[in-house]
């Protein structure tokens, strides 16, 4: 089992920012990707970053140049420092991990979400 903790989320200006945080634990041999999605009322989901274990990132067009995803391999936990947040990033924010266990099985998780709510 692999078990994922999100924090960081919450109501800020418009300009503002916030970071995000998450943190994997359980059974794991070893990490490859870790992203960030995020889903508004009525909208799919969508992934706005991510990074690879070697540390190639990429990033959803809406968001390449505001945000920033980074990991600590340590610590298994990837961030995503968002800047000049806008209204239309509103959304709950998921963390996915996708590795290997230490029983050689995949691991494909996700966290339970945290809210970023952009609003004056």
């Amino acid at each position: 089992q692999v078990y994922l903790v999100e924090s960081g989320g919450g109501l800020v200006n418009p300009g503002g920012s916030l970071r995000l945080s998450c943190a994997a634990s359980g059974s794991i041999f070893s990490i490859d990707v870790m992203a960030w999605y995020r889903q508004a009322p009525g909208k799919e989901r969508e992934l706005v970053a991510l990074i690879r274990s070697g540390g190639y990132t990429g990033y959803t067009d809406s968001v390449r140049g505001r945000f920033t995803i980074s990991r600590d391999n340590a610590k298994n936990t990837v961030y995503l420092q968002m800047n000049s947040l806008k209204p239309e990033d509103t959304a709950s924010y998921y963390c996915n991990v996708q590795g290997v266990t230490t029983g050689r099985d995949l691991i494909i998780s996700w966290g339970r979400g945290t809210q970023v709510t952009v609003s004056s």
